[in-house]
């Protein structure tokens, strides 16, 4: 089986080759194909790849391309994390929001809708590619914001493209090494939009042990969203928030602390990736080890800034390892082989929420198996979460519209109408200082 990794120069991709590398059974992968603009970063992400495969039998095939048709041609998997822009990119998008008083994060707020404007055009290429080039493989997508791209790509290759994040997984397996109780056995009530999400339960034998998580200040504040969080805001909202939601929560308290912070986490990096891509040049460098050293410092810091401002320390060991290559190699696995799952994943929302139309694309539960995905039945949304839900799926469409028809003002109301954008007038100032930093928006007019 081929599986063709689109972004195939990035940092992470070891570690979507390395959950391949122990996965034995009939029908794995064998060939993986990487694919990305920039051929120094291609090589020395396949010389990372070459070391862990070193001494395993029958390791897949790696070969890189930077020819886009040529990736996609014969592939049974299509895995997205491209960046458009780079890490440059991103740190230009905190900045220029910052300057304004407003988030810069990547995927929420500003930053968000910047990113997603980058990309879209992008991946909507890529969308159109593959349905002509390989119109019976499976599009896993990564690429942020996963949910808008999702859903763009979503109106070009219906339910064959699947978007899949780790914040969901790391989130239930947190409440449930908690609760003491074995996260491949309990049921996650989780719903909402990509990085906008609540687990409202967690049942085990059929019983929701999350009122007991609730009920115990002691066990709210052992683990990471308790900490974030605080005791007495969870057990107001009677559910566990995903980390992002913190910026809505908390959204004076993190701005200041980005705006106070040495870096802003695009800004660091930029730079500590280029120290990885630049010492990989070297004919010597320890590829693996070096990697490995700079993935360890990369997940110890993130969100760093939202845990200083809620005092929650540093990370837990257990939440350092990733998480997302695991989801994507069980989605693989459970379509390829029809293996039937349950995993939390971004999907066209069908019937699943009454408040949003069936092609809106959510975060929930899904029954996987050979036909793809298919979301569960969920409770409703309470008003606060159904509120957020509806302005944020709102803004992405804005988005989707703006980078269709490149039109100027229907971007600005797409900053506008976002909760985290307090003023019509930044929107305006935000959309002159995005087109200044970036010329792939040059398009906007």
């Amino acid at each position: 089986m081929k599986l063709t990794i689109l972004g195939g120069g990035g940092f992470r991709v070891p570690l979507v080759y390395g959950a391949l590398l122990g996965d034995r059974a009939e029908g794995r992968v064998t060939d993986v194909v990487l694919h990305d603009l920039d051929a120094g970063r291609l090589s020395a992400v396949a010389r990372v790849l070459a070391e862990q495969a070193a001494g395993v039998p029958d390791a897949p095939a790696v070969t890189a391309t930077t020819d886009l048709d040529e990736a996609l041609r014969g592939a049974d998997f299509i895995f997205s994390a491209i960046r458009v822009g780079g890490l440059e990119g991103r740190a230009a998008d905190e900045r220029v929001a910052l300057d304004q008083g407003v988030l810069g994060q990547e995927t929420v707020g500003a930053g968000g809708i910047a990113y997603g404007l980058r990309t879209v055009p992008v991946a909507v290429d890529i969308a159109r590619r593959v349905a002509r080039l390989a119109p019976d493989a499976w599009v896993i997508n990564f690429t942020n914001p996963a949910g808008l791209v999702t859903e763009a790509m979503s109106r070009h290759l219906g339910n064959r493209v699947i978007g899949i994040c780790d914040s969901p997984v790391g989130l239930g397996r947190r409440i449930a090494r908690v609760l003491g109780a074995n996260p491949r056995e309990a049921w996650i009530d989780y719903v909402g939009l990509n990085h906008l999400g609540w687990v409202r339960g967690l049942r085990v034998a059929g019983r929701d042990e999350l009122p007991r998580l609730l009920a115990d200040p002691d066990l709210i504040g052992s683990f990471e969203e308790g900490k974030l969080f605080g005791t007495e805001w969870l057990q107001s909202l009677g559910a566990i928030p995903n980390e992002y939601l913190h910026y809505y929560y908390f959204n004076r308290e993190a701005v200041r602390a980005y705006q106070e912070a040495e870096k802003t986490r695009g800004a660091f990096l930029r730079d500590q990736q280029a120290r990885f891509y630049e010492t990989m040049k070297r004919p010597d460098a320890a590829a693996l080890a070096t990697w490995d050293s700079t993935r360890a410092e990369r997940e110890a810091t993130y969100m760093s800034e939202n845990r200083d401002a809620a005092g929650a320390g540093e990370r837990d060991a257990d939440d350092l390892s990733g998480g997302y290559e695991k989801v994507a190699l069980a989605l693989m696995r459970a379509i390829a082989r029809d293996e039937r799952t349950t995993l939390i994943l971004n999907v066209r929302n069908q019937s699943t929420l009454s408040v949003l139309d069936t092609d809106a694309v959510i975060e929930v539960p899904c029954l996987v198996d050979a036909n793809g995905a298919h979301p569960v039945a969920v409770d409703p949304l309470p008003d606060h979460a159904t509120g957020l839900v509806c302005a944020v799926k709102a803004v992405e469409r804005e988005v989707l519209a703006a980078a269709g028809s490149g039109s100027r003002t229907t971007a600005v109301k797409a900053f506008a109408l976002h909760p985290l954008v307090d003023s019509v007038n930044v929107a305006r100032r935000l959309v002159e200082g995005y087109t200044t930093e970036h010329p792939g928006l040059a398009y906007l007019k």
